[in-house]
């Protein structure tokens, strides 16, 4: 007897840690990713870049994700797709709407945090409504972790 595919979905989790530290996080969503075939295979292997991404608005009114880098599956043949191509971010109505509105604000822009494979497998990316630090934000983040980190050796 054959032996049953395993379909449980390897623990893929790309954070941009980047992100974290160059702009504040207002509100954060979960978006569907519109992929093609070999996409979705290289994001299983791991092999995707989401530090320079970003998101915008078409003209019809769809999210789309830009910057964001899945290298070209290795086992591709000339099906392979394109690496750094705009793909398409599912939400609902009311989130696109939010956002939507939120975004139009002056200072405030959509980047994604982390990309993900859902337990139903499902590629899935993390997307926030964030606003940029300035010089003496992320010098106050900087000494708040610092704080932090010798209060919890001083513990030991």
């Amino acid at each position: 007897m054959a032996k049953a595919k395993e379909t449980a979905p390897r623990n893929v989790n790309i954070q941009n840690r980047r992100a974290g530290y160059e702009y504040s996080f207002l509100v954060k969503y979960t978006a569907g990713m519109v992929l093609v075939g070999t996409e979705i295979k290289s994001l299983r292997v791991g092999n995707a870049n989401i530090t320079e991404g970003y998101c915008v608005f078409n003209s019809n009114g769809t999210l789309w994700l830009h910057g964001v880098t899945i290298a070209q599956y290795t086992l591709g043949t000339y099906n392979n797709h394109e690496p750094t191509r705009p793909r398409q971010l599912l939400l609902t109505k009311k989130e696109m709407r939010q956002l939507h509105d939120k975004s139009q604000e002056q200072g405030l822009t959509i980047i994604p945090t982390r990309m993900f494979i859902s337990e139903r497998g499902f590629a899935k990316v993390e997307i926030a409504l964030a606003k940029g630090k300035k010089l003496f934000d992320k010098r106050e983040d900087i000494k708040a972790k610092d704080q932090k980190r010798e209060m919890d050796r001083a513990q030991y």
